[in-house]
């Protein structure tokens, strides 16, 4: 693209912009370890938003200031970074590139109106790289592509180039194209030619960076040579996405089509989501210089990506449902915003950082939120819920039903950094934090008080790997509670849960990382240290054959005696049937007062389990017989012989333990079918059928044991090379393996 003059936006004020059409939204997406922060503290220096790289007036960085990611040294958390550049606020929306922090990623596609793809010339583009931008794709969100890690001795810039033709240009080659050439300088003393400037293919200029900053100059002979084809190449791609279809007739019959032309089609189609250029960065080997491609990618982000005017129109209805109209971006329609991300401060609390889509958010007016329920996000309940009717499983501490409630507005800030500036308003298509909505959770809607809005959620990936926790003391244990509501309603990629069977307090995480930070968390910001322990299975107890038992307490010790005895059968039931209680008692050997307290008894055994401790199902327990006395028998001594007379029976049965069984449904790229399948199979699953999916994907459907998938998000992460995603559902519980029944009976006797 042409250059443009430079004007930098102010270090150290709060940018604000007053109308929609000033403003750009661009996440910044790619693996970890892309450059992707690197890239934006280079775009906050050439955009005069900091005084050098990455840093701000306290010293402190424009990007991953969070200690947690200083320490770590990776970003785990959406940051975003507003600089201005031609009059234009841009609002530079950084992501994670590590799968576990996917939460934060998909906070950022929702809040922006572009992505920026940043690649690693050294590094390739990895397969999450490549589904993310299917996903992208599928929605029409414009992107564009910037190769980082020139200076790398191993990078080759035009086999890049080549590299994203072939994989983001799979549909259409020709829409993904380079905008610059490099100029390569003199060979360092490996042998290596950095790159010193830019060729520019349509305005046939030379940005030369060899000083630290940025010199244009027009090309020599051998320069214009070198971008002749690239050059013909490029403007053919922006000819077949023009408006103008005779501008095609009129480039092949030999006319010179103007280089503005070219320019504003290319704009428009960038806009339009059709075309995806090329470009490259590099930050400056002196932090107080211009990084290498920096001015060239703001002048893309302010004239190709588009406003938010030109976003669709997003569809909204009320709290309980019925259907409004559709809200379009208009500061002075009615309010509509998003919380996209919450956080804690230690000094001012929680901070919610907002979208605003419709109208014009103030300071101090007050506001409705709205907000889904967990399934509404499209997250499953917990894994393993629903499991027959007596057995409510796993209760989840944050299904949440739709929740409601006025809100006052605080102060406005433009984040920046640690650095939080004041704001004034916040329009459409614009973002800001506000501090104290203490009701209102990530995915929530702001809207007016007398017409309260509810926004569609956006999807979010299901935590599937536990984490159980115990308060690691008592004053640990008062604060745990409080610790982990504020955790699970930051994170909404975290669930939180209790299992009444295994008493375990468990948090579902993305990963090992996210679970490292959110321990990491739950201690530096919140003060509670806890203790990670063994995830237990809920497993099952039932009997596999007819048995019977006989229950007798009979006590006399002085004073009020006990008496009861009852004779009972146990016999299997199919699976989900639960415990099923039968009086068959014939002439009042047990008297009729006292029957409910035998089946009292028996269902609370049963609950404790007869062999491993595990709770009793599927079996029909049939009182046929029993004795009693006139004074000594009551309610408590029937319900001890009921308890006695079924733990008879089991000593004398085989009783089977069953474990829960998952349907497993895995989405991984075709190459990676047979590891998935092998590696299901040496977990005891059963592969039930294969389906093929979209963009080259395969949808394998499995049965397995619960027990044996405890870390498969880990597992398969590393099967499929980040590529692979899964779903899991209860199915059923079935009889476990005997040698592995047999080695659980010998743990919980040594546990007695």
């Amino acid at each position: 693209m042409g250059a443009t003059s430079h004007q930098a936006g102010a270090a150290g004020r709060a940018l604000t912009a007053d109308r929609p059409s000033s403003v750009r939204n661009v996440v910044l997406v790619g693996h970890s370890g892309a450059g992707k922060t690197t890239l934006v503290e280079a775009l906050a220096l050439t955009a005069g938003a900091v005084n050098r790289a990455g840093r701000v007036e306290d010293g402190g960085t424009v990007s991953d200031y969070d200690e947690i990611e200083q320490r770590r040294q990776r970003s785990i958390q959406l940051s975003l970074v507003p600089v201005e550049w031609g009059g234009i606020k841009i609002n530079i929306l950084d992501t994670p590139g590590y799968a576990d922090f996917v939460g934060e990623l998909r906070a950022g596609l929702r809040a922006a109106d572009a992505a920026l793809f940043v690649v690693s010339a050294s590094d390739g583009i990895d397969g999450a790289t490549r589904m993310l931008w299917d996903e992208c794709e599928a929605v029409g969100m414009p992107r564009a592509i910037v190769v980082t890690h020139l200076e790398a001795a191993r990078s080759d810039y035009a086999q890049m180039t080549t590299v994203c033709g072939e994989i983001f240009g799979a549909e259409d080659p020709d829409a993904v194209i380079p905008l610059y050439l490099p100029l390569q300088g003199p060979p360092g003393p490996d042998g290596h030619s950095p790159v010193a400037g830019l060729l520019g293919l349509l305005s046939q200029r030379v940005y030369d960076y060899t000083s630290g900053e940025r010199v244009e100059r027009n090309p020599d002979p051998a320069e214009l040579a070198l971008i002749a084809d690239a050059r013909s190449r490029l403007i053919e791609g922006i000819i077949a996405e023009s408006e103008d279809e005779s501008l095609m007739d009129r480039y092949l019959g030999g006319e010179d089509i103007d280089v503005k032309t070219l320019v504003d089609d290319l704009e428009r189609a960038v806009a339009r989501g059709t075309f995806h250029p090329v470009l490259m960065a590099a930050p400056a080997p002196d932090s107080g210089r211009q990084g290498l491609g920096t001015v060239e990618l703001l002048e893309l982000i302010t004239g190709g990506f588009p406003t938010p005017l030109e976003r669709p129109a997003l569809t909204v209805t009320t709290p309980d449902g019925a259907a409004r109209p559709a809200v379009t971006c208009d500061p002075a329609g009615p309010l509509v915003a998003e919380v996209v991300k919450t956080s804690s401060d230690p000094y001012v609390g929680r901070v919610s950082l907002v979208r605003v889509f419709s109208g014009t958010l103030h300071p101090e007016e007050t506001v409705h939120v709205s907000g889904h329920g967990l399934a509404d996000h499209g997250r499953s309940q917990s894994p393993g819920r629903g499991q027959g009717p007596d057995q409510d499983q796993d209760q989840s501490l944050d299904d949440r039903p739709l929740h409601e409630a006025d809100e006052r507005i605080g102060t406005l800030t433009s984040p920046f950094g640690k650095q939080q500036r004041t704001l004034t308003q916040c329009i459409a298509g614009d973002l800001a934090c506000v501090a104290k909505l203490t009701r209102a959770e990530t995915g929530d809607t702001l809207s007016a008080k007398g017409t309260p809005l509810l926004m569609e959620p956006w999807p979010m990936p299901d935590p599937l790997l536990p984490l159980a926790i115990e308060a690691h003391s008592k004053a640990d244990e008062d604060k745990l509670s409080q610790g982990l509501a504020r955790l699970v309603a930051e994170d909404p990629t975290m669930r939180l849960e209790q299992n009444p069977h295994t008493h375990q307090v468990v948090l579902w995480c993305l990963g090992e990382a996210h679970q490292d930070v959110a321990l990491e968390r739950l201690r530096t910001r919140y003060g509670v240290q806890v203790d990670a322990v063994p995830h237990k299975v809920s497993l099952r107890e039932t009997f596999g054959a007819k048995a019977a038992g006989r229950g007798r307490h009979v006590k006399q010790s002085g004073g009020h005696g006990q008496f009861a005895i009852c004779e009972i059968e146990v016999e299997p039931l199919p699976p989900g049937s639960g415990v099923e209680f039968v009086d068959k008692v014939v002439g009042g050997s047990v008297p009729r007062q006292f029957i409910p307290s035998v089946e009292k008894g028996v269902r609370a055994q049963a609950a404790r389990g007869v062999a491993a401790g595990y709770p009793l199902v599927d079996v029909r327990i049939t009182l046929l017989d029993g004795k009693s006395h006139s004074v000594d028998s009551s309610d408590a001594a029937f319900q001890t012989a009921g308890a006695l007379a079924l733990r008879e029976a089991a000593a004398e049965a085989h009783i089977h333990l069953l474990e829960p069984v998952a349907e497993l449904d895995v989405l991984v790229p075709d190459e990676y079918v047979g590891p998935v399948m092998s590696d299901l199979a040496g977990r005891r699953g059963r592969v039930v059928g294969t389906d093929q999916a979209d963009h080259g994907r395969t949808r394998v459907r499995a049965e397995i044991p619960e027990i044996e998938i405890g870390r498969y998000a880990v597992e398969l992460r590393s099967v499929s090379h980040g590529t692979g995603r899964f779903s899991r559902s209860y199915a059923r519980h079935e009889p476990m393996p005997p040698q592995l029944a047999d080695k659980i009976r010998e743990q919980a006797e040594k546990g007695t």
